[in-house]
C-alpha cells in the first residue's frame, strides 16, 4: 500500500500453498510465532500509511522539490515490487525464518537512517533499503504461516488473522502518522519501526521454526537487475521529465534505457533455466489481465492518496492528525466491500465484481476532479472515498482469485506474488508519472495566472484535479483490461485455501 491501499501477501515463489500433510505434526507454539509474524506484518503495513501522512511535513523540513518528493513513495514501492519475487527466493532456499529475522533487524536500521536523515537524498536511499528488506520479510511471514500451520482450519484461521492484521493495520497507521508527526516529528514515522522489529526479531529467535526448500539454490540475478533497473530508469525519466520536460534528451533517453533493460528482462526471462519470473504465468489470459488491471489500479490508488493528502493539509488547512482521520472512511470502505465480494464471488465469478469495482473506482475520482479551494470535505470528498473504497473492495478480491487460475503447484507462490508486486510496481510508476503531470498542470496555470497567493492556491488545486483525471484514466484502461482480457466463469475459481490477498 503507500496510503492505504495495498494488496499485500506476496508469498514465497516456491513456497507450499497447497493441501496440508494428514497428520501433519502441529507446533505446539504455533498461536505464538503466529503473533510474532502478525506483529512484523503490521509494521511493514503500518510503515506505508504512516509516511505519506508525514510527507508534506518532511518535504518542508528537508527542503525536497515538488517533482523529487514522490521519491519518498517510490523509492519504497520500487524496491518493496522490484525484489520481491527474488525475496522470496531468498526466504526459500536461505531459511524462511533467517531470512524473516534478518528482514526485520535490516527494517529496523533502514527505519533508524531514515528517521535521522539530515537531507533528501539520505531519506530517499533508507527508503530503498526499508523496501528492499520489506522484500524479503513479507514473503517470508506469509511462507512462515504456510508451513508452521499444516491444519485445514488452523490455516484458514491463521490466514484470516493474518488478512485482518493487514487490512486493519493501514487505518491504524493513518491515525499514528497523524499522532506522530502532529505531537512529535514527522521521524518519529520512521523510528518507531525500529523497537517494534527489533523486540519481533528477538521474539522470532526462540519461538519460530525454521524451514527451507529442498532442492539446489538458483536465483535469477540477471533477471533482478535488468527489471529492477528497468523501471527506476523509468520512475527517474518521468521524474525528470518534470523539470526539463518530455522532448529533452535526458528524458527520453532514460526512457528508451528503461524500455531496452525491461525488454531484455523478458528475453532473460524466457531463456534461464530457473526465471525469476516464469512467463508462462503472466501470460495466461485470465492471470494476464489481473496482473495488468492491479498494476494500472496500483497507479492510479497510490497517486490518488499522495495528493489527497496534500490537498488536505496544503489547501483545507488540516492537521496530520485530522488528515488521518479523514481518510478512515477509505478504510472502511475497502474493509466492508471485500467482505462483501468474498460472499459474492462463488455466485457471480470475477469479472462482474471486477468490472464493477473498477467502474465505482472511477466515478469515485471523477467526483475528486470537481473539488476546490473552498469546497468541503463531506461534499466532495466523503463521496468520492466511499465510491473509490467500496470498488476497490469488490476489484481485489476476484482479482486475486484470477491470478491463481490454472496455474501449476509450483507456481502458485510466484502468482500470488505477482498481484503484490504489480500493485507496488504500478504504484511506483504511477506515483512518478502523476507527479510530473501535478507539476506540469501548476506551472502551466502560475504561468497564465500570476504568482500570487490566490493563484497559488489555485493552481494546487488544478494540479490535483488533473491528477485525478489521470488517476480515472489508469483505473478505466484496468476496467478495459478485464473486459477484454478476463473470461474465468464462477466455475473456474479456485476452491483452496491459496494465499490471503487483502486491502487496507
Amino acid at each position: 500500500m503507500t496510503a492505504s491501499t495495498d494488496v499485500a501477501g506476496g508469498g514465497s515463489p516456491t513456497a507450499a500453498v497447497g493441501s496440508p500433510e494428514p497428520g501433519a505434526h502441529l507446533d505446539p507454539r504455533r498461536w505464538v510465532a503466529l503473533s510474532v509474524i502478525a506483529v512484523a506484518q503490521l509494521m511493514v503495513v503500518l510503515d506505508a500509511s504512516i509516511v505519506t501522512i508525514a510527507l508534506p511535513h518532511a518535504q518542508a523540513d528537508l527542503g525536497i522539490s515538488t517533482a523529487d518528493r514522490q521519491w519518498v513513495m517510490t523509492a519504497y514501492t520500487l524496491a518493496f515490487g522490484g525484489l520481491l519475487l527474488l525475496g522470496g527466493r531468498i526466504a526459500d532456499f536461505l531459511g524462511r525464518k533467517r531470512i524473516f529475522i534478518w528482514g526485520l533487524i535490516g527494517f529496523a536500521g533502514a527505519s533508524a537512517l531514515g528517521g535521522a536523515a539530515p537531507n533528501a537524498e539520505l531519506l530517499f536511499a533508507a527508503r530503498a533499503l526499508q523496501g528492499a528488506c520489506a522484500a524479503l520479510l513479507a514473503p517470508a511471514a506469509l511462507s512462515l504461516i504456510t508451513v508452521t500451520f499444516t491444519e485445514g482450519k488452523e490455516r484458514a484461521r491463521a490466514f484470516g488473522v493474518y488478512g485482518a492484521i493487514s487490512g486493519g493495520g493501514a487505518a491504524i497507521g493513518l491515525i499514528v502518522g497523524g499522532l506522530l508527526t502532529e505531537y512529535t516529528s514527522w521521524r518519529w514515522c520512521l523510528l518507531v519501526n525500529v523497537p517494534i522489529a527489533l523486540a519481533a526479531a528477538a521474539a522470532a529467535l526462540p519461538i519460530v521454526r525454521e524451514s527451507k526448500a529442498e532442492g539446489t539454490p538458483s536465483y535469477d540475478i540477471p533477471g533482478t537487475v535488468t527489471v529492477t533497473g528497468g523501471l527506476l530508469a523509468l520512475v527517474y525519466g518521468f521524474t525528470v521529465a518534470a523539470d526539463d520536460g518530455w522532448g529533452s534528451g535526458k528524458t527520453i533517453g532514460l526512457l528508451v534505457g528503461a524500455f531496452v533493460l525491461i525488454a531484455a528482462f523478458v528475453v532473460i526471462e524466457a531463456r534461464t533455466a530457473n526465471p525469476l519470473l516464469p512467463l508462462r504465468v503472466p501470460l495466461e489470459r485470465n492471470r494476464g489481465g489481473s496482473f495488468l488491471a492491479s498494476m494500472l489500479i496500483g497507479g492510479g490508488l497510490f497517486a490518488m492518496f499522495l495528493f489527497l493528502t496534500f490537498y488536505f493539509q496544503q489547501t483545507l488547512g488540516y492537521s496530520a492528525l485530522r488528515s488521518g482521520f479523514a481518510f478512515l472512511p477509505f478504510s472502511a470502505g475497502i474493509i466492508f466491500s471485500a467482505g462483501i465480494a468474498s460472499q459474492l464471488l462463488p455466485r457471480t465469478g470475477p469479472k462482474i465484481l471486477m468490472v464493477l469495482g473498477s467502474a465505482l473506482a472511477v466515478g469515485g475520482l471523477v467526483l475528486l476532479t470537481q473539488i476546490g479551494v473552498d469546497t468541503g470535505y463531506a461534499s466532495h470528498v466523503l463521496p468520492a472515498e466511499l465510491l473509490i473504497s467500496f470498488g476497490m473492495g469488490l476489484a481485489f478480491v476476484p482479482m486475486s482469485s484470477v491470478s491463481l487460475l490454472g496455474v501449476a503447484e509450483h507456481d502458485a507462490g510466484v502468482a500470488s506474488a505477482l498481484v503484490n508486486t504489480t500493485q507496488q510496481v504500478g504504484g511506483s510508476l504511477g506515483v512518478a508519472l502523476l507527479n510530473t503531470v501535478y507539476a506540469t498542470a501548476v506551472t502551466d496555470y502560475l504561468t497564465s495566472h500570476g504568482t500570487g497567493p490566490a493563484a497559488q492556491a489555485q493552481a494546487a488545486v488544478e494540479g490535483y484535479t488533473t491528477s485525478f483525471v489521470w488517476s480515472a484514466v489508469m483505473i478505466g484502461l484496468a476496467l478495459i483490461t478485464v473486459l477484454f482480457l478476463v473470461r474465468a466463469g464462477r466455475d473456474d475459481i479456485p476452491q483452496g485455501e491459496g494465499v490471503p490477498i487483502h486491502a487496507g
